[in-house]
């Protein structure tokens, strides 16, 4: 039946995701691209806290988790023990916001596909999970009215991991992620030129640049959980993600075009390769900048819980030779999470609505992205379910979240978002020899 459900849930996400781009945000513009992965369902539920970590789900921003002392090392009836496996998606909407303007944008993505098995006191992780994502189609127009380009991009970075986590002590635990990052980001400017007259001219000229991304990249897990008494316990995380970098193979076009006027289609008439290895620009090296995150919580197991969790990137260092401009630079990113959880009675039988998972949370974040001197901040408030599914500690969660990013200020956009997210998060028991079939 676990099974099932999977193949149901991705084959719908796929089809849904189809044809769309990872993001409508026209911050996807800069850099590497937006953010997409920021924690599974049950993290951003709870405002991006990812500390916390229980038996039935898999924490993808903390590879300690993998090995955590928890039901998922249990075996059952002496015979098989389950490992856990996720899937997840999500839908966005944007209402975006000028000082003059308004438009509206939505995206339906595939998020992440992961499986833990324990092994002993050991554990091991993998999966699949886009990390940024580059989705816009912006114009820039003069003081008259003249359009005066027109900008476009697609793609994407994505991040196959491999994971390992130990379990020292009871209730501490250590891991680290090897990840293998891919993918390739397009975009395309149009110049339009006009004549003496103020005429558009019939033909345009336009560069369409590929950048082909890989690169390795390791995260470092902590997590300690302690008994406080008999009925509360304690708990922290930290991570750190060393700096690392990317190879960029690029290749850039120029060519002559017509714009159909009536349909706005595009028709080239000649092109050449531009030159890039006399530039220096065919093979660059981008910067993942370092990252820190530590937190802590309080709860009582199987109940409730509260927390606390801070994450701070060296953005500044971040450069992309290949696209650069005067009006953005990078400064350090931030993020602060606050969120935590409520279950009103685990091992109800009586009542299905005692054994959810009610989880709420909020954050701010300074992306790390100034453009004409504003810093492009992110604040949002969210909340999810976790609702229990099958006979086997498996569950499907929903998550809700609105907010805003950006500004009005200095001819920029103020992004409002609300994010629907979903996943399933199963336990299933492998290696494990039927009696009937």
């Amino acid at each position: 039946m676990i099974k099932k459900l999977v193949l149901v849930f991705v084959a719908f996400i796929t089809i849904q995701s189809y044809a769309q781009q990872g993001t409508a945000s026209p911050y996807s513009f800069y850099g590497i691209g937006s953010l997409k992965f920021k924690g599974t369902v049950e993290n951003r539920s709870m405002g991006g806290l990812s500390i916390y970590m229980d038996s039935i789900h898999i924490n993808l921003r903390n590879p300690a988790s993998y090995a955590t002392e928890n039901l998922a090392s249990i075996p059952f009836n002496g015979e098989s023990r389950p490992v856990k496996y996720t899937v997840g998606g999500s839908q966005s909407s944007l209402n975006l916001k000028s000082a003059t303007n308004s438009d509206k944008a939505s995206s339906t993505t595939f998020d992440y596909l992961a499986v833990s098995i324990p092994i002993g006191k050991f554990g091991m992780g993998f999966g699949l999970m886009p990390q940024t994502a580059v989705g816009y189609k912006l114009e820039t127009i003069n003081s008259n009215g003249d359009l005066l380009n027109r900008f476009k991009g697609e793609g994407g970075l994505n991040k196959v991991n491999l994971g390992i986590g130990y379990l020292l002590a009871k209730g501490l635990s250590i891991g680290v992620d090897a990840n293998y990052n891919f993918g390739n980001i397009q975009n395309s400017v149009i110049e339009f030129a006009y004549d003496s007259d103020g005429i558009i001219l019939q033909n345009q000229s336009k560069e369409n640049n590929r950048s082909d991304l890989s690169g390795l990249s390791f995260n470092l897990g902590l997590s300690f959980k302690t008994r406080v008494n008999d009925k509360y316990e304690f708990v922290s995380g930290f991570t750190f993600t060393p700096e690392s970098n990317l190879t960029s193979n690029n290749n850039r076009t120029i060519s002559t075009i017509v714009i159909n006027s009536s349909t706005g289609s595009e028709f080239e008439t000649n092109s050449f390769e531009s030159d890039l290895e006399e530039q220096g620009l065919k093979q660059t090296d981008l910067t993942l900048p370092s990252r820190l995150s530590f937190g802590a919580g309080f709860g009582k197991p199987r109940a409730w819980f509260i927390g606390a969790e801070f994450m701070t990137e060296n953005t500044s260092k971040f450069f992309n030779p290949l696209y650069s401009s005067i009006d953005t630079k990078y400064e350090n990113a931030s993020r602060l999470s606050l969120g935590g959880f409520f279950i009103p009675q685990y091992n109800s039988f009586s009542g299905y609505f005692k054994r959810v998972v009610y989880r709420a949370g909020l954050h701010y974040e300074k992306t790390g992205l100034n453009i004409n001197n504003e810093s492009i901040n992110e604040f949002g408030i969210s909340f999810g379910l976790g609702l229990p599914v099958g006979d086997l500690f498996s569950n499907a969660n929903l998550g809700f979240e609105i907010g805003k990013r950006g500004t009005t200020n200095n001819n920029l956009i103020q992004e409002n978002f609300v994010n629907f997210q979903l996943s399933l998060s199963l336990n299933d028991r492998w290696f494990h020899k039927r009696k009937y079939d």
